[in-house]
């Protein structure tokens, strides 16, 4: 399943917003992509639908709550649910059937053995993952780094550890259900009787209740604080790829475990370097007297500058190896090469010495000391 956006950033409010602030959001915002002025539109009609859900939930008080404490799976009982619930609904077609609860039916019929929705309603539930984009700088992708990102997420609160309970309190099973979280009938129908369950009003399906809740947290057991988180990125690491921080996302539920933080990277691109894989590509500039006689030239490395040998004749476009000089390559003491690209420079503004220079230069040039492929077509030629 896709994850969802945060839906105070889908509004664009704070999570501190009162009522009105969310309200005045969500109108704005709903006429701006409203399918009647953006027909045709489907990345608009996407998010009138985003938008709408967003406000939904941010909007009922409880649904806010809920939301507060426990991200999505507080309000979407099917996020991050998995394969568990792919049978939801299959019943439609036989009016009234999609209302019950699959675990009562298989227990009804078949004298028990099913996991009943208060069950899973309450067993442990991973935490909000969060994704993050980080930007690197050329060296930094190519030698590793470590950086410090700042996430949002949900912490258990550490005034009630997460009870929700004021400090002295203690939580208590719900007296209506027994703290099950659920409140099931019996109803006879045409095929005999038939029970359901539903969660309990009275403590909202949690099985518990809190007379003294915590002031820290509202009573929710949870809070949302923002975290600096050090992140170290490997030697290597290319545009696009993600490290995963493990167990630094949202407070996971009912004792299931914490989320994760994805950190994607993006390179800044480099003002003499090019990338291809694991190895560097670059231009030099070099005259036209040391192509034709030969040179030691300086080259711009990722180590630095080092020398280098140009033959005489060298032509422009001739491309010669760095060996071992280009990016690491991940999990490895192996390194790519870096492929350097020569480009002659020709002379500009002459003056009229320089000029009779070449002009007698080239009268002396025999056939011999045409390159390959001027000999090739002054052949054609003639």
């Amino acid at each position: 399943m896709a994850e969802k956006r945060d839906y105070y950033e889908i509004l664009g409010v704070g999570r501190e917003a009162t009522d009105e602030e969310i309200k005045k959001a969500y109108r704005k915002l709903a006429k701006q992509y409203h399918p009647d002025t953006n027909q045709g539109d489907a990345e608009a009609e996407a998010k009138f639908k985003e938008i709408n859900e967003a406000n939904e939930v941010l909007s009922d008080s409880e649904k806010r709550a809920k939301y507060d404490r426990f991200g999505h799976a507080g309000v979407d009982p099917s996020y991050g649910a998995g394969q568990g619930d792919a049978y939801s609904g299959g019943f439609g077609g036989f009016g009234g059937f999609q209302d019950l609860d699959l675990g009562s039916i298989f227990d009804s019929f078949f004298g028990g053995g099913g996991t009943s929705s208060g069950a899973r309603r309450n067993a442990p539930q991973k935490g909000d993952s969060m994704r993050s984009t980080v930007t690197l700088t050329f060296e930094e992708a190519a030698f590793g780094c470590k950086k410090r990102i700042e996430v949002d997420r949900i912490e258990k609160c550490t005034e009630c550890d997460g009870t929700g309970a004021k400090k002295g309190t203690s939580v208590e099973a719900c007296q209506t259900c027994h703290g099950t979280g659920q409140v099931e009938t019996v109803q006879r129908t045409m095929i005999g009787m038939m029970r359901s369950s539903a969660p309990c009003s009275a403590c909202h399906g949690t099985g518990r209740i809190i007379k003294s809740p915590c002031q820290a947290c509202r009573g929710q057991g949870y809070v949302r604080r923002k975290r600096k988180i050090d992140v170290t990125f490997p030697a290597g690491i290319d545009e696009g790829q993600t490290v995963t921080i493990s167990g630094q996302g949202s407070a996971g539920i009912n004792g299931g475990p914490n989320g994760d933080i994805y950190a994607t990277v993006t390179i800044r691109p480099h003002a003499m370097f090019r990338r291809r894989g694991s190895d560097v590509v670059s231009e030099v500039p070099i005259s036209f007297v040391e192509a034709a006689l030969g040179a030691t030239i300086q080259v711009l490395t990722l180590d630095g500058k080092v020398e280098y040998n140009v033959p005489e004749g060298t032509q422009s476009g001739t491309v010669f190896r760095l060996k071992n000089k280009g990016i690491p390559i991940i999990n490895s003491k192996a390194r790519g090469d870096h492929y350097v690209t020569v480009k002659v420079e020709v002379p500009k503004n002459l003056n009229r010495k320089q000029k009779d220079i070449l002009r007698e230069f080239g009268q002396t040039l025999s056939p011999d000391n045409h390159t390959e492929e001027n000999k090739s077509f002054f052949r054609k030629f003639k």
